[in-house]
């Protein structure tokens, strides 16, 4: 806007497991960035998702959801979240505005109150809540933290969206363009593959696989018509590989083309996808396979 300060600072989207934070990543990127999935806990890395407007740019981080950890790369992933707090601009705290605030939110919110980064409530899932009770949950949620500003939004419908993109704008301090307007993240294509693999491991396998799945691409070679892709999907047991192969490896096949459609969008030319299954026992447990597998505790 004309005669208006240019504003820009990152923004950590912090709350509990599933409230939400990489579909509303996305909807405001305007595409596809952070992989999405009914299944807790699903967000490991730290994604950066840029949004340049007329009046400033955002770098939305999103984060892994804070929970209370069960092994080595739990702790990993909650620590970082908690450092990020701390080096931002801007925190929006995300919560399921369908339902009343709970025992994780109010976890959140007081460890929130220690901090001295600014907080935003952002009450996600709108079009799910009861109109008669959202009053009550409205003010479960306020009394987390007290006086500080809030808005009522739907990341899947789109529903007030526009204003809470403007008031995060409006929220950071006069400050430069980082990044290239056309940018819309600075994440590695590498990282954005095997992201887009471990989603349909998500979304096709159940019980106790998911958690412990990594995926690493081992190699890519591309050429103007054709991009090849060879990947590990690495798991802790034998039992999980037979899940992850299936029968006669249609499971296999099956998290391969649907991850094969979804790298599609990310490269011009066709894609040739190669899966590889390797068993590390305890992987989630121990430093040195975390490091290998890009999990690392940040300072």
């Amino acid at each position: 806007m004309k005669g208006e300060e240019f504003r820009s600072g990152f923004v950590a989207l912090l709350g509990r497991p599933n409230v939400g934070k990489s579909t509303l990543l996305n909807y405001l990127v305007g595409q596809k960035i952070a992989i999405t999935s009914p299944v807790a806990q699903t967000t490991r890395q730290r994604l950066r998702g840029i949004v340049t407007r007329p009046q400033g740019q955002m770098i939305l981080v999103d984060t892994p959801g804070i929970h209370k950890p069960h092994h080595r790369l739990g702790e990993i992933l909650v620590k970082n979240a908690q450092t990020l707090v701390r080096a931002v601009d801007l925190v929006l705290f995300l919560v399921d505005g369908s339902q009343p605030a709970g025992a994780g939110d109010a976890f959140i919110g007081e460890w929130l109150k220690t901090q001295k980064t600014p907080v935003f409530l952002g009450l996600n899932k709108q079009d799910l809540a009861p109109a008669h009770l959202m009053e009550t949950i409205t003010q479960s949620y306020q009394n987390l933290l007290p006086g500080a500003p809030w808005l009522h939004f739907s990341a899947v419908t789109g529903q007030g969206m526009a204003e809470l993109q403007a008031e995060l704008l409006q929220t950071l301090p006069p400050g430069p363009c980082y990044y290239p307007p056309e940018m819309v993240t600075d994440q590695p294509e590498r990282l954005i593959m095997a992201e887009l693999i471990r989603e349909q491991i998500l979304h096709l396998t159940r019980e106790e696989v998911p958690h412990a799945v990594a995926v690493v691409i081992d190699q890519v070679e591309e050429t103007p018509k054709i991009t090849r892709i060879y990947a590990t999907i690495v798991v802790e047991r034998p039992s999980q590989k037979a899940i992850i192969i299936g029968n006669q490896g249609q499971m296999l096949k099956a998290i391969g083309t649907q991850a094969r459609r979804e790298m599609q969008k990310l490269v011009s030319g066709s894609v040739y996808l190669e899966l590889f299954v390797k068993v590390e026992p305890k992987w989630r447990q121990t430093p040195h396979l975390l490091r290998e597998l890009g999990y690392r505790q940040e300072s």
